[in-house]
């Protein structure tokens, strides 16, 4: 065993906060979780700043928000000038063993920016292939839909077992003793296709699962932005069957993620590994799931950008503070310092998260801390940039412009925009003067003297239907390594 700590870092892909042990209904079994929120320090109020897959993984590899690494979209990853800098790299070169299991998104998808070894869902698919016999995907359901099915192969043959079972396999055969390892398990669920195999499927279909909630301002003043992209999946969000057995379906994958967890807990405690290792999970953003009417993610409203995050330090670490919940501003970029610094690995300057060690060790995080938000294709087609402190929340669609308003405390679901509300006015007027300070800061195309870029509404051409095609389907010789 090294003197150093392990360090297991577990996402899962499209979780939303309130999907989580504590969080969740009263009926979800997340044994796992819960044990990880007993031994450490669950952050309450956790955002992914850009929330799309691609920009929130390049925000946990570099530390920086999405606006300074500039991927505000999902999009091919463009090549890092220096690999050596991303948290894999940095804990290379601190001699660490780095292994990537599951989902990295990564262009192109063998490119390791700085871990040692990948193992991949396209290593999955191939060996299914292999095997012969009934093959995964085959219900025809695509990446992003939000009608439910069941998976075409049994539990024991699901990315999600797969994942789970290469990571015991590392722990127990293919680490190095001597040295302190990094692991990042990366699961692929709850993502559609909401296709859990049994008993998952079938777990919660009989519970009382919570009906969406729908903002005023849907049908008042829904910003353009927002009803053109949820427009997609407009005949599946309006049917409350479908949304009910999708979310239920939604928290089958969610138990299944964490019963193949405990698997992984196994392993380390077998290995003596345990009370030496850091975990840290989260996701990389949540899901509508049939919120304010829409599904998928990308806006910075609560169910899509607000995320799962429980730290737990070695048990045998001294002065360590669990079993708490705060309140603590914390964002995905704080992941790359906050291992680093629990590793004894000097983070760079040029970042822009921060370690959450002090406050799992009792203390308080910045009382002035926000987190700013931008999800943009390009600078022509900005979606939406927003800001929290924690208790207001201010979106600012540039598209007509557009602005809403939350008080979280008093409003947690985001049912009421106070934007026109003579009353928040100057809360507004400070969240939209703090988002130009900060993009200024970072010689964000998004500003020009002093002022965020407004875009005139755009124009569909003639005949153009916004929910003309499904947005998931995916051929079999598509990128496999952002299959689900």
């Amino acid at each position: 065993m090294s003197n150093r700590p392990n360090i297991l870092l577990i996402t899962t892909d499209q979780q939303r906060w309130d999907a989580a042990g504590g969080t969740g209904p009263s009926f979800l079994r997340t044994p796992h979780f819960d044990h990880l929120c007993r031994e450490g320090v669950r952050f309450n109020r956790a955002y992914s700043d850009c929330p799309m897959c691609v920009p929130a993984r390049r925000t946990i590899m570099t530390g920086q928000h999405a606006y300074t690494h500039g991927m505000t979209a999902n999009a091919p990853t463009p090549q890092l000038e220096n690999t050596a800098d991303t948290l894999p790299g940095r804990l290379t070169a601190a001699g660490y063993q780095t292994m990537a299991i599951g989902k990295m998104h990564f262009t192109p998808q063998r490119f390791r920016q700085g871990f040692q070894e990948m193992i991949l869902p396209d290593d999955y698919y191939r060996e299914m292939g292999r095997k012969g016999g009934p093959q995964p995907m085959r219900h025809g359901m695509g990446q992003n839909e939000l009608t439910p099915t069941m998976a075409t192969v049994p539990e024991t043959e699901t990315l999600t077992s797969w994942t789970a079972e290469q990571s015991v396999d590392f722990i127990n055969h293919r680490r190095d003793p001597q040295s302190p390892f990094f692991l990042w398990t990366s699961f692929s669920k709850p993502h559609p296709p909401l296709d859990p195999p049994e008993p998952y499927y079938s777990m919660y279909r009989q519970n009382d699962i919570p009906e969406p909630v729908v903002g005023d301002w849907v049908e008042q003043d829904c910003p353009i932005a927002l009803r053109r992209f949820w427009d997609r999946m407009a005949h599946e969000t309006a049917k409350p069957e479908i949304v009910r057995e999708a979310r239920a379906a939604y928290y089958g994958l969610i138990t299944q993620i964490d019963f193949n967890m405990g698997r992984i807990f196994a392993a380390l405690r077998a290995s003596g590994e345990w009370q030496n290792t850091i975990i840290l999970y989260t996701s990389d953003h949540g899901e509508f799931l049939g919120d304010h009417g829409g599904g998928s993610k990308g806006f910075f409203h609560e169910p899509s950008a607000r995320v799962p995050f429980v730290l737990r330090l070695p048990p045998s670490e001294p002065w360590v503070s669990s079993d708490r919940t705060v309140e603590d501003l914390a964002c995905l970029a704080d992941i790359y310092p906050t291992l680093l610094d629990a590793a004894g690995v000097e983070s760079p300057d040029h970042i822009d998260g921060t370690s959450l060690l002090p406050i799992v060790h009792g203390g308080s995080g910045p009382a002035d801390r926000r987190v700013v938000s931008i999800f943009a294709s390009n600078l022509e087609t900005c979606h939406q940039i927003a800001i929290t402190d924690g208790r207001w929340k201010y979106l600012w669609f540039p598209e007509g412009p557009s602005e809403q308003l939350f008080d979280l405390s008093a409003d947690p679901q985001e049912l009421h925009n106070l934007a026109a509300d003579e009353a928040a006015a100057e809360t507004k007027a400070t969240l939209h003067q703090a988002i130009v300070d900060e993009l200024t800061a970072k010689n964000s195309p998004h500003v020009k003297a002093g002022k965020l870029v407004q875009h005139p509404e755009r124009k569909d051409p003639p005949g153009f239907r916004a929910s003309h095609t499904l947005p998931g389907y995916l051929l079999n010789d598509s990128d496999r390594d952002s299959r689900h």
